[in-house]
C-alpha cells in the first residue's frame, strides 16, 4: 500500500492543514527530507513535523498554491522517496534507541502491574485463609456446640468471616477517613455499631 494512503488530513483552513502521518516518516534522516521538501514547494512558508505526535503542519500562500496543488505536490514528494526506497531504509540510532527505550518501558510496566496485582491477590488470599484458621480452631474448642446444632455453628462460623472480610474491606477507610471524621462518617459507624451487636446478639444462649 502507498505511503500517500496512510496520510490522514486532521485540519484545514485557508493557508493551514495538519495531516496524521505515519511512523516511518517520524525517522529523523526521513523527516529532514520530507521538511526540506515541502519548503522549496512554492508558496510554503513554514513546515512543522512532529516526529513524537506523528503530525504534519504546513502554513502556506493560498494565492501563490491552493491546497489542491500543495496536496499533489507532497505527494508526488512522498512518492518519489519511496521509489528510492528511503522508508526502507534502517532508523537512524536516535530513532532506534527512543523504540527501544519505549519498548523496554511498556515491558517493565506490564511487570510491575502484573506483579502488584499478583502480590496483592496472594496476600489477601493468606490473610483470608489464616483469619478462616483461627476461627476454626475458635470453633473446634467447643465440640459439643457443633454437635448439638450444627446448623448454628455454621451460621456463626460464616458470620465471624463475613465480619472480618467486611472490616479487611473497609479497613483503610475505617482508620484514614472514619476515624478522623466521625460526624461525616455517623451513619457508617452506626452500620458496623449494629453488625457487632447482632454478631454478639447471636451469641447468646437462648
Amino acid at each position: 500500500m502507498s505511503i500517500q494512503r496512510e496520510f490522514v488530513l486532521r485540519y484545514r483552513i485557508d493557508g493551514h492543514i495538519r495531516f496524521q502521518i505515519p511512523a516511518a516518516l517520524c525517522d529523523a534522516t526521513i523527516a529532514k527530507a520530507i521538511t526540506d521538501g515541502i519548503l522549496a514547494i512554492e508558496g510554503v512558508y513554514r513546515v512543522n513535523l512532529y516526529r513524537g505526535q506523528q503530525k504534519l503542519s504546513i502554513r502556506f500562500q493560498e494565492s501563490v498554491c491552493d491546497f489542491t496543488s500543495l496536496a499533489r505536490q507532497l505527494f508526488q514528494l512522498l512518492a518519489d522517496l519511496e521509489k528510492t526506497g528511503a522508508f526502507e531504509q534502517p532508523q537512524s540510532p536516535e530513532t532506534g534507541r527512543l523504540a527501544a527505550w519505549k519498548e523496554r518501558a511498556k515491558v517493565k510496566l506490564g511487570h510491575f502491574k502484573v506483579t502488584r496485582w499478583a502480590k496483592e491477590k496472594y496476600g489477601d488470599a493468606k490473610e483470608t485463609v489464616q483469619a478462616a484458621k483461627i476461627i476454626t480452631k475458635l470453633g473446634m474448642k467447643k465440640p459439643k456446640g457443633f454437635i448439638a446444632d450444627p446448623e448454628k455453628a455454621m451460621i456463626d462460623f460464616f458470620n465471624d468471616i463475613l465480619v472480618l472480610f467486611l472490616i479487611k474491606l473497609h479497613w483503610t477507610n475505617i482508620t484514614q477517613q472514619w476515624l478522623l471524621k466521625p460526624l461525616k462518617y455517623r451513619y457508617e459507624w452506626m452500620a458496623l455499631f449494629y453488625m457487632f451487636f447482632l454478631l454478639v446478639r447471636s451469641r447468646k444462649k437462648k
